[in-house]
């Protein structure tokens, strides 16, 4: 138990980052499955475009999350390997 705890702490400081619109917009998620950070491009912001613009954080922000996901279940199936616990999922 104290091994999983310890990948679990280790997985929320852990990040990944994703990129859409040609590095427009950048989206970081923390291995935990939490949103860090998404950063636009001030020259990508064109008001006429918004539609365009919210496709690619939600984007940016999905692929991030799908890395951080792998990355953690893959980490917690080495700690977790061979063990039936109830209640977690991954």
């Amino acid at each position: 138990q104290r091994q999983m705890e310890e990948t679990q702490n280790s997985l929320a400081a852990r990040t990944v980052e994703s990129t859409s619109g040609g590095g427009a917009v950048k989206g970081v998620a923390k291995c935990d499955g939490t949103l860090a950070s998404i950063t636009i491009d001030p020259q990508a912001v064109n008001p006429a475009e918004m539609d365009l613009l919210q496709d690619m954080i939600l984007t940016a922000a999905n692929n991030a999350l799908n890395q951080a996901k792998e990355i953690s279940n893959q980490e917690m199936g080495k700690v977790t390997a061979g063990f039936n616990i109830p209640g977690l999922t991954m």
